[in-house]
């Protein structure tokens, strides 16, 4: 008899009641030791708006698609920054969050005036191959010229600032922004619009794609009628577009807010349940699911005892579990977020594809360290509506670092580090 097999024959030769115990006491351990580095968890939620109006960038929210709400809405990215480095289109907007709102409550920066607004913005190539050709790129650590298919950007202003009040917006239905953005694309709504379309001289277009497919899709007699003064284009404000559905890319993704609680929140709701089952992941199943529980738990294999501690671990925000291939959605937590913190870790899925602390770079502006400061979950490709083909996109997680000190540097929008985790060829099962 192999080896294998005599390290299972202990497990099978204990009661239920104490293969429970030993599982329980090993998983007390572990997590006692992350406890020690460990801070609170934030989870983003996503739910619908109330309305659309509460997603315009001088409420400054938490979303995910649509279009962007850019907190300096002049000095937008270009360029480079704006498309995939592997397919050169550009980037499709995947959600932006109100870091300051986490700022307050786990990492104030007492001393920096100008976090009193931080936001960050994740784009992403919607190709799933191009996301494949990023994963093998980021362990090259081309710091010079790195090539990515997913880019996040931080942008920061001071409380005083020419964009906004410094008052806290009000939300009822009278709060504007002081000053106008820049003119956006017509048909993505997302990059800012440079090229002027030569007719008409109102469209405009962040690159020649964009312009060519906005003109098969309507733009071309809608071009003559406004020559001829037979048709005006009316905004809030002049160049800029403060609604959403004035952007004529039907491709977009669905537009979400995202919502953030604690962790710890979850946890208590679950605690004064009296039938909160996740309190016993084994009790609540027959026996059969709990020898099956606990022999994966010894047998299998680094990548599979991750993704059951990860299981877990998203698991804190009970509700309905859907299914999607080998993926498990809970609910709608679309992200984690850990204390702005050089000790804190993500959650990671999988053991492999996981970065050392030589993958992670330095900030490419002060040459200071990175902080792991939030990672995307898989759950919101289910909310996006992201189909289950073969190119799809799906990932198991992507993990946003930046900039420690959170540092001023001169570009408004200052691109941070992703890291991807994909799944393995093979599903976990």
């Amino acid at each position: 008899m192999d080896s294998d097999t005599n390290d299972v024959l202990p497990l099978q030769e204990l009661s239920l009641d104490e293969a429970i115990t030993e599982v329980e006491l090993e998983e007390s351990y572990e997590e006692d030791e992350e406890d020690e580095l460990e801070e609170y968890v934030t989870l983003g939620t996503i739910e619908k708006p109330k309305h659309p109006k509460f997603l315009l960038r001088h409420l400054f929210p938490s979303k995910t698609g649509g279009t962007p709400a850019w907190l300096d809405p002049v000095e937008l990215p270009t360029g480079k920054f704006s498309r995939c480095d592997f397919c050169e289109e550009p980037l499709q907007f995947l959600l932006q969050a109100n870091i300051f709102l986490f700022l307050l409550i786990y990492a104030p920066i007492p001393e920096k005036e100008s976090t009193f607004h931080r936001m960050l913005y994740v784009f992403i190539c919607p190709s799933m191959s191009c996301i494949l050709q990023d994963q093998h790129e980021q362990w090259k650590r081309r710091e010079e010229d790195p090539r990515r298919s997913i880019k996040v950007f931080r942008c920061q202003l001071p409380r005083l600032n020419v964009f906004y009040s410094s008052e806290p917006p009000r939300k009822d239905g009278n709060d504007k922004p002081l000053s106008v953005g820049a003119a956006l694309c017509s048909w993505c709504g997302t990059w800012k619009g440079e090229k002027v379309c030569s007719g008409c001289k109102q469209a405009r277009y962040c690159c020649e794609k964009h312009q060519a497919m906005h003109w098969k899709s309507g733009h071309k007699n809608r071009c003559h009628h406004i020559i001829h003064n037979l048709e005006s284009i009316s905004s809030s404000l002049p160049g800029e577009k403060l609604s959403r559905d004035k952007v004529a890319c039907s491709s977009l993704w669905p537009e979400y807010e995202i919502a953030i609680e604690d962790e710890c929140a979850y946890d208590a709701e679950a605690s004064e349940d009296a039938s909160y089952e996740a309190s016993s992941l084994v009790t609540q199943h027959v026996p059969d699911d709990t020898y099956q529980f606990l022999l994966d738990k010894f047998e299998a294999d680094d990548n599979k005892r991750s993704w059951a501690s990860f299981q877990e671990r998203i698991s804190k925000c009970p509700s309905q579990v859907l299914s999607k291939e080998s993926i498990l959605i809970v609910d709608d937590v679309i992200f984690n977020r850990y204390s702005r913190d050089l000790m804190a870790n993500p959650l990671w899925p999988l053991s492999i594809g996981r970065p050392s602390m030589t993958n992670i770079p330095k900030c490419k502006y002060c040459n200071g360290s990175l902080c792991y400061e939030f990672q995307i979950m898989p759950q919101i490709l289910y909310y996006l509506g992201v189909k289950n083909d073969s190119d799809s996109l799906d990932w198991g997680t992507i993990v946003i670092y930046t900039c420690l000190a959170s540092c001023e540097a001169s570009a408004r929008y200052k691109e941070e580090f992703i890291w991807v985790q994909l799944y393995p060829t093979a599903p976990i099962s």
